[in-house]
Protein backbone atom coordinates (compact mmCIF):
# COMPACT_ATOMS: atom_id res chain seq x y z
CA UNK A 1 0.00 0.00 0.00
CA UNK A 2 1.20 3.51 -0.95
CA UNK A 3 1.13 6.68 1.43
CA UNK A 4 2.01 9.72 0.50
CA UNK A 5 1.75 13.31 3.05
CA UNK A 6 0.74 16.80 1.53
CA UNK A 7 0.77 19.44 3.54
CA UNK A 8 -1.09 23.00 2.48
CA UNK A 9 0.49 25.95 2.94
CA UNK A 10 4.01 24.13 4.71
CA UNK A 11 5.44 27.61 5.25
CA UNK A 12 2.33 28.67 7.53
CA UNK A 13 1.81 25.57 9.46
CA UNK A 14 1.56 25.58 13.10
CA UNK A 15 3.51 24.01 15.17
CA UNK A 16 1.31 21.21 16.06
CA UNK A 17 1.38 20.09 12.58
CA UNK A 18 4.73 20.42 11.86
CA UNK A 19 5.45 18.10 14.71
CA UNK A 20 2.77 15.37 13.13
CA UNK A 21 4.05 15.77 9.85
CA UNK A 22 8.34 15.19 10.89
CA UNK A 23 6.67 12.13 12.81
CA UNK A 24 4.49 10.76 10.25
CA UNK A 25 6.98 10.23 7.37
CA UNK A 26 9.69 8.98 9.88
CA UNK A 27 6.97 6.82 10.75
CA UNK A 28 6.11 6.13 7.51
CA UNK A 29 9.77 6.10 5.80
CA UNK A 30 10.44 3.33 8.61
CA UNK A 31 7.38 0.76 7.80
CA UNK A 32 8.37 1.54 4.07
CA UNK A 33 5.47 3.04 3.06
CA UNK A 34 6.69 6.54 2.11
CA UNK A 35 6.28 6.68 -1.53
CA UNK A 36 3.81 8.47 -3.88
CA UNK A 37 2.57 8.09 -7.37
CA UNK A 38 -0.18 6.46 -9.25
CA UNK A 39 -0.19 3.16 -6.63
CA UNK A 40 -0.96 6.23 -4.06
CA UNK A 41 -3.86 4.58 -1.55
CA UNK A 42 -3.67 6.56 0.99
CA UNK A 43 -2.88 10.47 1.05
CA UNK A 44 -2.16 12.19 4.88
CA UNK A 45 -4.01 16.31 3.81
CA UNK A 46 -2.90 18.45 6.69
CA UNK A 47 -3.73 21.90 7.11
CA UNK A 48 -4.62 24.85 8.77
CA UNK A 49 -8.40 24.28 10.87
CA UNK A 50 -9.45 28.00 9.24
CA UNK A 51 -8.85 26.84 5.66
CA UNK A 52 -9.57 22.68 5.33
CA UNK A 53 -8.33 22.16 1.56
CA UNK A 54 -10.47 19.99 -0.03
CA UNK A 55 -8.23 16.94 -1.60
CA UNK A 56 -9.65 16.03 -4.88
CA UNK A 57 -9.06 12.07 -5.14
CA UNK A 58 -8.94 10.38 -8.97
CA UNK A 59 -10.18 7.16 -7.33
CA UNK A 60 -12.82 5.79 -5.46
CA UNK A 61 -10.01 3.56 -4.02
CA UNK A 62 -7.67 6.42 -2.59
CA UNK A 63 -8.38 6.90 1.01
CA UNK A 64 -7.89 10.35 2.55
CA UNK A 65 -6.79 11.18 5.96
CA UNK A 66 -6.95 15.13 7.16
CA UNK A 67 -5.02 16.58 9.75
CA UNK A 68 -5.17 19.85 11.24
CA UNK A 69 -5.27 21.15 14.60
CA UNK A 70 -6.56 23.77 17.34
CA UNK A 71 -8.44 24.22 20.73
CA UNK A 72 -9.93 21.55 22.54
CA UNK A 73 -13.38 20.69 20.94
CA UNK A 74 -15.30 20.87 24.33
CA UNK A 75 -18.18 18.64 25.33
CA UNK A 76 -19.45 18.07 21.93
CA UNK A 77 -16.42 17.66 19.62
CA UNK A 78 -18.69 16.18 16.59
CA UNK A 79 -20.37 19.21 16.14
CA UNK A 80 -17.11 20.98 16.14
CA UNK A 81 -14.74 18.69 14.21
CA UNK A 82 -17.64 16.91 11.96
CA UNK A 83 -17.90 19.78 9.34
CA UNK A 84 -13.53 19.93 9.01
CA UNK A 85 -14.01 16.34 8.11
CA UNK A 86 -16.29 16.84 5.31
CA UNK A 87 -15.29 20.29 4.04
CA UNK A 88 -11.46 18.60 3.31
CA UNK A 89 -13.65 15.73 1.62
CA UNK A 90 -11.61 13.02 3.57
CA UNK A 91 -12.68 9.69 4.68
CA UNK A 92 -11.30 10.06 8.51
CA UNK A 93 -9.92 13.59 10.26
CA UNK A 94 -7.23 13.34 12.64
CA UNK A 95 -7.84 16.67 15.08
CA UNK A 96 -4.51 17.38 17.19
CA UNK A 97 -4.83 19.39 20.27
CA UNK A 98 -1.37 21.10 20.91
CA UNK A 99 0.32 21.09 24.75
CA UNK A 100 -0.14 23.91 26.91
CA UNK A 101 3.29 25.30 26.05
CA UNK A 102 2.67 24.89 22.27
CA UNK A 103 5.42 22.53 21.23
CA UNK A 104 5.91 18.66 20.79
CA UNK A 105 2.84 15.67 21.04
CA UNK A 106 -0.20 16.61 21.12
CA UNK A 107 -2.30 16.76 24.25
CA UNK A 108 -4.94 15.25 22.60
CA UNK A 109 -5.93 13.57 19.47
CA UNK A 110 -9.70 13.53 17.83
CA UNK A 111 -10.93 10.51 15.11
CA UNK A 112 -13.58 11.35 13.33
CA UNK A 113 -15.09 9.26 10.55
CA UNK A 114 -17.88 9.83 8.06
CA UNK A 115 -19.87 7.26 9.97
CA UNK A 116 -20.03 9.49 13.07
CA UNK A 117 -17.11 7.66 15.07
CA UNK A 118 -15.56 10.78 16.64
CA UNK A 119 -13.37 9.52 19.52
CA UNK A 120 -10.43 11.04 21.47
CA UNK A 121 -6.32 8.85 22.36
CA UNK A 122 -4.63 10.52 25.00
CA UNK A 123 -1.19 12.77 24.57
CA UNK A 124 1.37 11.27 22.49
CA UNK A 125 4.59 9.06 23.54
CA UNK A 126 6.44 6.45 22.28
CA UNK A 127 3.68 4.50 20.67
CA UNK A 128 1.66 7.84 19.70
CA UNK A 129 2.13 7.17 15.93
CA UNK A 130 1.62 3.28 16.43
CA UNK A 131 -1.38 4.15 17.99
CA UNK A 132 -2.17 6.70 14.93
CA UNK A 133 -1.48 4.44 12.36
CA UNK A 134 -3.25 1.62 14.52
CA UNK A 135 -6.31 3.63 13.88
CA UNK A 136 -5.87 4.06 10.20
CA UNK A 137 -4.41 0.91 8.86
CA UNK A 138 -7.66 -0.84 8.98
CA UNK A 139 -9.93 2.07 7.59
CA UNK A 140 -7.31 2.39 4.85
CA UNK A 141 -7.27 -1.16 3.68
CA UNK A 142 -10.68 -1.85 3.38
CA UNK A 143 -12.13 -2.66 0.17
CA UNK A 144 -15.52 -0.42 -0.91
CA UNK A 145 -18.50 -1.83 -3.07
CA UNK A 146 -20.43 0.77 -4.01
CA UNK A 147 -20.58 -0.26 -7.97
CA UNK A 148 -23.26 -2.07 -9.92
CA UNK A 149 -23.91 -4.44 -12.24
CA UNK A 150 -27.15 -3.82 -13.85
CA UNK A 151 -28.44 -6.40 -16.22
CA UNK A 152 -32.19 -5.56 -17.84
CA UNK A 153 -33.61 -9.42 -16.71
CA UNK A 154 -36.04 -8.04 -13.89
CA UNK A 155 -39.07 -10.46 -14.74
CA UNK A 156 -42.12 -8.45 -16.31
CA UNK A 157 -44.37 -9.66 -13.56
CA UNK A 158 -42.05 -7.75 -10.95
CA UNK A 159 -42.05 -4.35 -13.08
CA UNK A 160 -45.08 -3.26 -10.80
CA UNK A 161 -43.44 -4.81 -7.36
CA UNK A 162 -45.19 -7.42 -5.33
CA UNK A 163 -46.16 -7.61 -1.69
CA UNK A 164 -42.41 -7.57 -0.42
CA UNK A 165 -41.84 -4.22 -2.00
CA UNK A 166 -44.85 -3.27 -0.81
CA UNK A 167 -44.58 -3.63 2.79
CA UNK A 168 -40.73 -2.04 1.79
CA UNK A 169 -41.92 1.13 1.03
CA UNK A 170 -44.55 0.96 4.22
CA UNK A 171 -41.59 0.35 6.49
CA UNK A 172 -39.20 3.06 4.50
CA UNK A 173 -41.88 5.43 5.62
CA UNK A 174 -41.70 4.14 9.13
CA UNK A 175 -37.98 4.68 8.95
CA UNK A 176 -38.13 8.36 7.97
CA UNK A 177 -40.71 8.85 10.71
CA UNK A 178 -38.00 7.77 13.31
CA UNK A 179 -35.72 10.98 12.71
CA UNK A 180 -32.84 8.71 12.31
CA UNK A 181 -30.29 10.64 10.19
CA UNK A 182 -26.88 9.06 8.76
CA UNK A 183 -25.20 12.27 9.90
CA UNK A 184 -25.11 14.97 12.29
CA UNK A 185 -24.90 17.96 9.31
CA UNK A 186 -26.40 18.31 5.64
CA UNK A 187 -22.92 17.79 3.83
CA UNK A 188 -24.38 19.84 1.37
CA UNK A 189 -24.72 22.88 3.61
CA UNK A 190 -20.90 22.15 4.30
CA UNK A 191 -19.19 22.58 0.72
CA UNK A 192 -19.17 24.65 -1.73
CA UNK A 193 -21.23 23.66 -5.09
CA UNK A 194 -18.18 21.90 -7.13
CA UNK A 195 -16.88 19.97 -4.14
CA UNK A 196 -20.05 18.88 -3.78
CA UNK A 197 -20.99 18.30 -7.17
CA UNK A 198 -16.94 16.21 -7.00
CA UNK A 199 -18.02 14.32 -3.93
CA UNK A 200 -21.38 12.87 -5.88
CA UNK A 201 -19.64 12.40 -8.90
CA UNK A 202 -16.79 10.30 -6.96
CA UNK A 203 -19.16 8.20 -5.01
CA UNK A 204 -22.63 8.60 -7.16
CA UNK A 205 -24.40 9.96 -4.12
CA UNK A 206 -27.83 10.91 -4.32
CA UNK A 207 -29.39 12.62 -1.17
CA UNK A 208 -29.23 11.97 2.22
CA UNK A 209 -30.59 8.16 3.77
CA UNK A 210 -31.80 7.42 7.00
CA UNK A 211 -30.86 3.93 7.04
CA UNK A 212 -31.81 0.49 4.32
CA UNK A 213 -34.29 -2.02 4.73
CA UNK A 214 -34.25 -4.80 2.47
CA UNK A 215 -36.44 -8.17 1.99
CA UNK A 216 -35.62 -11.61 0.36
CA UNK A 217 -36.93 -12.13 -3.06
CA UNK A 218 -37.06 -16.11 -3.20
CA UNK A 219 -35.08 -17.73 -5.47
CA UNK A 220 -34.33 -14.40 -7.33
CA UNK A 221 -32.44 -12.06 -4.39
CA UNK A 222 -33.19 -9.49 -2.27
CA UNK A 223 -35.08 -6.18 -2.54
CA UNK A 224 -33.34 -3.90 -1.76
CA UNK A 225 -33.72 0.66 -1.07
CA UNK A 226 -31.43 2.32 -3.18
CA UNK A 227 -29.10 4.71 -2.38
CA UNK A 228 -29.87 8.02 -1.46
CA UNK A 229 -33.90 8.38 -2.12
CA UNK A 230 -36.10 9.91 -0.02
CA UNK A 231 -37.20 7.25 2.32
CA UNK A 232 -40.67 8.21 2.97
CA UNK A 233 -41.68 7.87 -0.64
CA UNK A 234 -40.30 4.51 -2.39
CA UNK A 235 -42.18 2.84 -4.62
CA UNK A 236 -40.34 2.69 -8.47
CA UNK A 237 -39.22 -0.80 -9.20
CA UNK A 238 -35.62 0.12 -10.63
CA UNK A 239 -35.38 3.45 -9.12
CA UNK A 240 -36.28 3.40 -5.61
CA UNK A 241 -36.63 -0.23 -4.82
CA UNK A 242 -33.85 -2.66 -6.47
CA UNK A 243 -33.55 -6.47 -6.51
CA UNK A 244 -30.18 -7.10 -6.27
CA UNK A 245 -29.35 -10.64 -7.45
CA UNK A 246 -25.70 -11.36 -6.37
CA UNK A 247 -22.12 -10.07 -6.14
CA UNK A 248 -19.05 -10.68 -8.81
CA UNK A 249 -16.08 -10.75 -7.12
CA UNK A 250 -14.16 -10.64 -9.89
CA UNK A 251 -15.16 -7.04 -10.95
CA UNK A 252 -16.13 -6.31 -7.03
CA UNK A 253 -19.70 -5.06 -8.55
CA UNK A 254 -23.15 -5.52 -7.12
CA UNK A 255 -25.23 -7.84 -9.76
CA UNK A 256 -28.57 -5.67 -10.27
CA UNK A 257 -32.22 -7.13 -11.72
CA UNK A 258 -33.49 -4.03 -13.82
CA UNK A 259 -36.72 -3.68 -16.10
CA UNK A 260 -36.42 -2.83 -19.43
CA UNK A 261 -35.82 0.65 -20.21
CA UNK A 262 -35.61 2.20 -16.58
CA UNK A 263 -32.74 4.15 -15.66
CA UNK A 264 -31.49 2.72 -12.71
CA UNK A 265 -30.32 4.20 -9.54
CA UNK A 266 -27.23 2.55 -7.90
CA UNK A 267 -28.05 -0.05 -4.60
CA UNK A 268 -27.36 0.96 -1.36
CA UNK A 269 -24.14 0.98 -0.19
CA UNK A 270 -25.17 -1.77 2.19
CA UNK A 271 -25.62 -3.80 -0.03
CA UNK A 272 -22.64 -5.72 0.34
CA UNK A 273 -23.73 -6.35 3.77
CA UNK A 274 -26.76 -7.87 3.08
CA UNK A 275 -25.97 -10.16 0.45
CA UNK A 276 -23.42 -11.64 2.75
CA UNK A 277 -26.01 -12.22 5.65
CA UNK A 278 -29.01 -13.25 2.91
CA UNK A 279 -26.68 -16.08 1.44
CA UNK A 280 -25.24 -17.16 4.41
CA UNK A 281 -28.62 -17.78 6.59
CA UNK A 282 -31.54 -18.82 4.75
CA UNK A 283 -33.32 -18.21 7.54
CA UNK A 284 -33.13 -13.96 6.78
CA UNK A 285 -36.25 -12.83 5.50
CA UNK A 286 -35.57 -9.24 5.96
CA UNK A 287 -32.85 -6.90 7.24
CA UNK A 288 -33.51 -3.10 8.57
CA UNK A 289 -30.02 -1.29 8.94
CA UNK A 290 -30.66 2.16 11.72
CA UNK A 291 -28.69 4.91 12.46
CA UNK A 292 -29.40 4.11 16.60
CA UNK A 293 -27.97 2.33 18.83
CA UNK A 294 -29.58 -0.51 21.85
CA UNK A 295 -28.27 -2.05 24.99
CA UNK A 296 -25.86 -4.89 25.52
CA UNK A 297 -25.59 -5.41 21.72
CA UNK A 298 -22.11 -7.38 20.14
CA UNK A 299 -20.61 -4.78 18.51
CA UNK A 300 -17.90 -4.81 15.41
CA UNK A 301 -14.50 -3.92 16.91
CA UNK A 302 -13.28 -1.40 13.80
CA UNK A 303 -15.67 1.00 12.62
CA UNK A 304 -14.45 -0.17 8.72
CA UNK A 305 -16.45 2.43 5.67
CA UNK A 306 -19.86 1.24 5.08
CA UNK A 307 -20.09 -0.63 2.09
CA UNK A 308 -16.68 -2.23 2.23
CA UNK A 309 -16.09 -5.93 2.06
CA UNK A 310 -14.58 -5.85 5.54
CA UNK A 311 -17.02 -4.23 7.39
CA UNK A 312 -20.12 -7.12 5.91
CA UNK A 313 -17.48 -9.63 7.05
CA UNK A 314 -17.51 -8.41 10.02
CA UNK A 315 -21.34 -8.01 10.48
CA UNK A 316 -21.80 -11.16 9.11
CA UNK A 317 -19.75 -12.90 11.68
CA UNK A 318 -21.46 -11.54 14.49
CA UNK A 319 -24.93 -12.87 12.98
CA UNK A 320 -23.42 -16.26 12.66
CA UNK A 321 -21.82 -15.93 16.19
CA UNK A 322 -25.89 -14.94 17.54
CA UNK A 323 -28.11 -17.59 19.30
CA UNK A 324 -30.86 -16.98 16.37
CA UNK A 325 -28.61 -15.84 13.81
CA UNK A 326 -32.29 -15.27 12.16
CA UNK A 327 -33.20 -12.56 14.70
CA UNK A 328 -30.15 -11.12 15.37
CA UNK A 329 -29.02 -7.16 16.38
CA UNK A 330 -26.09 -6.78 15.36
CA UNK A 331 -24.29 -3.48 16.10
CA UNK A 332 -22.13 -1.66 13.54
CA UNK A 333 -19.22 0.23 15.59
CA UNK A 334 -20.07 4.20 16.05
CA UNK A 335 -22.41 4.32 13.14
CA UNK A 336 -25.21 1.75 13.82
CA UNK A 337 -27.85 -1.51 14.32
CA UNK A 338 -28.39 -4.13 11.43
CA UNK A 339 -31.14 -6.46 12.69
CA UNK A 340 -32.29 -9.46 11.08
CA UNK A 341 -35.84 -10.93 10.99
CA UNK A 342 -39.02 -12.66 9.50
CA UNK A 343 -40.04 -9.93 7.99
CA UNK A 344 -39.86 -6.20 8.48
CA UNK A 345 -43.18 -5.62 10.79
CA UNK A 346 -41.75 -8.20 12.65
CA UNK A 347 -38.54 -6.36 13.07
CA UNK A 348 -39.87 -2.82 13.50
CA UNK A 349 -42.41 -4.45 16.57
CA UNK A 350 -39.41 -6.50 18.35
CA UNK A 351 -36.91 -3.96 18.06
CA UNK A 352 -38.36 -0.27 18.08
CA UNK A 353 -39.27 -0.02 21.93
CA UNK A 354 -35.51 -0.55 22.36
CA UNK A 355 -33.89 1.91 20.33
CA UNK A 356 -31.73 4.56 21.34
CA UNK A 357 -31.25 7.40 19.39
CA UNK A 358 -27.91 8.65 20.45
CA UNK A 359 -24.93 6.38 19.25
CA UNK A 360 -21.63 5.62 21.53
CA UNK A 361 -19.02 6.64 20.01
CA UNK A 362 -15.21 4.73 21.10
Amino acid sequence: MRWVVEVSEPEAAEPALRWFETGLRDRLTEEGRQNGGPATQVVWNLFPAERPRPYRRRSQATFVVGVTSGPAPGDRPLETLYPLLIRSLGNLLVYLVPPADGTGAPAETHFVTLERGCYAVGSGGADYFATVMERVQPLAGSHLIIDNIFVPDLPSELWEGNERTRAMAEASRRLKSMDLLPAPFPIEQLLSPRDFAHLRRMFQLGGLSYGNVSVREPGLGFWMSASGVDKSHIERIGSEILLVRGYDAASGRMLVSVPVGVTPRRASVDAIEHWMIYDGFPQVGAILHVHAWMDGVPSTEVNYPCGTVELAGAVRDLVAAAADPGHAVVGLRNHGLTITGENLPEIFARVSPQLIRQIPMR
